[in-house]
């Protein structure tokens, strides 16, 4: 009998089951969306009941309703948001707060009242990281301080950290499991990516007591069993990683070299570069890509806040919209310069600009604009951005001309079209776009045997639809320079 691997992928506004078969073809899959919480400006949160219940539903609803049963799959890979933070009692499995968000800016006062460039060249020098709200160390920092007694409690090893795998482990396994994997570590702000551990000089500047850590594996590993009482049998748990580091190992992205951008709720693009931890001069991050045997590979990443929730704001804020894939054919309706630019700054600036205060905008309307030039200034807004990360690629020496591209925007034959032409680079887009979830069921399915290398993986690899650039410089210039003046309307 077809035995199969399963996908968790747990996104920032939902979370999926994904079953894949031996052949890395997607065989079913369940999605839950939840319910995102925005206490305060800049303040974005989850519910942790809502993470965990999303993930156990969508896993027992894929199985039952594809009369799959837990002793059919090999193994399961686990792929979450980054960054994102939980604490919780080790006795009692509880939360001690709500889950804070990747996305959340609460933090940065915090960042700039610490901030020199001693402790950033510190901190840079040994995460790869810059300091910033983004990373999970001081989203910890805070909780530690607002909740009653946490620091105490903390100290005395009562209490776990977790980034979203490490919370979902803990669950799956009854509470005898407290990991993370190398990507999802090198996100933390506190983790040695050179040295590959827990970093005692960053944990002393954050207060943040180790007892509270998970331990660290590599990505293909041994994560335990999941509980025989949630999904009917125990299962193995063999895969996890950073859902960008995830998409990269999808993407079969396995040489020097190669790049991958994911187009999700927010847009990051990739480069691996081997065995080495290249610095960017150009706020770039320089991050796990995956760590297999022991040994890491490692990445450039620019990160970009809003993509698709850009587009989610235009149709529940808005409501411009019905539905995202409207989106396709009013775009196709407009020309590429209409003058209208949305600045998706609504919680600051990623890379390369960093700037946490930064708000968005949109600008450039007149009596003449309406719904056609703002849904298409939302979907430009990803390309542009994507283009500022590919400058500061090209700025370190690492210009990016051929990307694989993955998640749930790049559907839109437009959207891409436009980005190869603002790029000036081929865009593929893979037979296969949830890439996700596939390179976490390829790690676990490494674990496991189904697949013997990544060699074995690369040629599984096939390309879909290609891009390829269809305007010239001057024009491609004008509209990137039309942007930068927006953008620089809109930086704090």
């Amino acid at each position: 009998m077809l035995k199969y691997l399963l996908a968790i992928d747990q996104g920032t506004t939902s979370s999926r089951a994904i079953l894949f078969t031996p052949l890395g073809k997607v065989y079913a899959s369940a999605q839950e969306e939840f319910e995102q919480h925005f206490p305060q400006d800049g303040w974005v949160e989850h519910h942790p009941s809502d993470i965990w219940q999303t993930v156990l539903r969508t896993c027992r609803k894929v199985l039952a309703d594809n009369n799959v049963k837990a002793t059919d799959i090999t193994a399961i890979g686990i792929t979450n948001q980054r960054e994102t933070t939980l604490v919780w009692d080790r006795n009692t499995g509880e939360p001690i707060y709500n889950a804070i968000v990747w996305q959340d800016r609460r933090t940065s006062d915090y960042c700039e009242s610490i901030s020199s460039p001693h402790i950033e060249t510190i901190i840079n020098n040994k995460t790869g990281l810059l300091l910033d709200p983004y990373f999970s160390a001081t989203k910890i920092r805070w909780i530690l301080e607002n909740v009653d007694g946490a620091q105490e409690k903390a100290e005395n090893g009562e209490l776990a950290f977790g980034t979203v795998d490490s919370f979902l482990l803990w669950h799956l396994t009854g509470g005898k499991v407290h990991k993370t994997d190398a990507t999802n570590a090198s996100r933390t702000m506190i983790f040695n990516i050179h040295q590959q551990e827990w970093d005692e000089e960053l944990l002393e500047l954050f207060k943040i007591p180790k007892l509270m850590l998970p331990e660290v594996m590599d990505s293909s590993d041994d994560f335990g069993h999941v509980d025989s009482e949630l999904l009917g049998s125990e299962i193995p748990i063999l895969g996890v990683a950073g859902d960008q580091q995830a998409a990269l190992f999808g993407q079969a992205c396995f040489d020097e070299g190669m790049a991958k951008s994911t187009y999700g709720t927010g847009c990051f693009l990739m480069l691996n570069t081997g065995n080495r931890a290249l610095k960017s001069k150009n706020k770039l991050l320089t991050t796990v890509a995956y760590r297999l045997n022991g040994k890491p590979t490692y990445a450039i990443e620019g990160s970009i806040f809003m993509a698709g929730a850009t587009i989610q704001w235009i149709r529940d804020g808005l409501k411009l919209i019905g539905s995202a894939c409207e989106t396709e054919s009013i775009a196709e309706k407009m020309p590429l310069d209409h003058g209208v630019f949305l600045v998706p700054a609504f919680t600051g600036l990623g890379a390369p600009y960093w700037d946490p205060n930064a708000r968005g905008a949109i600008l450039g309307l007149t009596r003449d604009s309406g719904i056609n030039e703002i849904v298409t200034a939302g979907l430009q807004s990803v390309c542009y951005q994507t283009k500022d990360l590919q400058k500061a690629m090209e700025n370190d020496g690492l210009r990016p001309t051929l990307i694989r591209v993955d998640g749930g925007m790049v559907a839109n034959n437009w959207l891409l079209s436009f980005l190869s032409n603002i790029l000036g680079a081929t865009v593929d887009r893979p037979e296969i776009i949830e890439t996700t979830a596939l390179g976490v069921a390829y790690l676990a399915g490494l674990k496991a045997g189904v697949f013997n290398s990544t060699d074995e993986l690369a040629k599984m690899w096939h390309c879909g639809k290609r891009f390829t650039p269809s305007i010239d410089d001057t024009q491609r210039n004008d509209l990137y320079n039309k942007w930068l003046a927006a953008v620089k309307r809109v930086k704090s």
